[in-house]
């Protein structure tokens, strides 16, 4: 799995099809993780957010991971890119969108209302977040979004642990209020 991390680094796109059957299941795994925040019966299954956080991936010229957590940060701040635009499609949709109407019966929302902007507005406080405190931004992805622990996250990001708890407890409460501001002064109920 190095050689093929390290091919992928270097531009050799075929590197990526021979790694993504490897650790194929860890990344549904994955997926099943960034779903669990969403509605139940999401049009998205973890097998179709593999698939296209896989196809994204590809579409990259140099995929830069040293080792295996940061090819799984990669992968999920891909999948959680991908849910982002759904919600923002699902935003557009409901505004119009500049497409030809579509009845009603035949949308299948995969996100209440609430939901998508709970997912629009966590991803604006992330982006200002890392604006502010990179670190912690970084820690939170590490976290919520890869399901990476505080001592996998210091390894990745080569801090101790208890400067990583610091990051996340800091970041986590800036979220929590930027987050809720968003919303109109409710909080959110899964937030990081």
């Amino acid at each position: 799995m190095t050689l093929l991390l390290e091919r992928l680094r270097d531009g050799d796109e075929a590197a990526l099809e021979r790694l993504v059957p490897l650790l194929y299941d860890e990344l549904r795994r994955l997926a099943r993780v960034h779903l669990q925040h969403e509605r139940s019966g999401h049009t998205l299954s973890p097998t179709a957010l593999v698939n296209e956080a896989y196809l994204k991936l590809v579409d990259q010229r140099q995929l830069r991971a040293e080792d295996r957590h940061q090819f799984f940060a990669i992968a999920s701040t891909t999948m959680r890119r991908i849910l982002v635009d759904y919600a923002r499609a699902r935003k557009r949709q409901k505004r119009g969108g500049g497409v030809r109407p579509i009845p009603l019966e035949e949308v299948e929302a995969f996100l209440t209302d609430r939901e998508a902007d709970e997912v629009i507005a966590l991803d604006e406080a992330l982006q200002r977040l890392a604006a502010v405190n990179p670190r912690g931004s970084q820690v939170v992805q590490y976290r919520f979004y890869s399901g990476l622990t505080l001592d996998e996250i210091g390894v990745v990001m080569g801090l101790s642990r208890k400067t990583v708890q610091r990051a996340w407890v800091a970041a986590r409460a800036w979220l929590r209020a930027h987050v809720g501001e968003a919303l109109g002064g409710e909080a959110l109920d899964d937030a990081p």
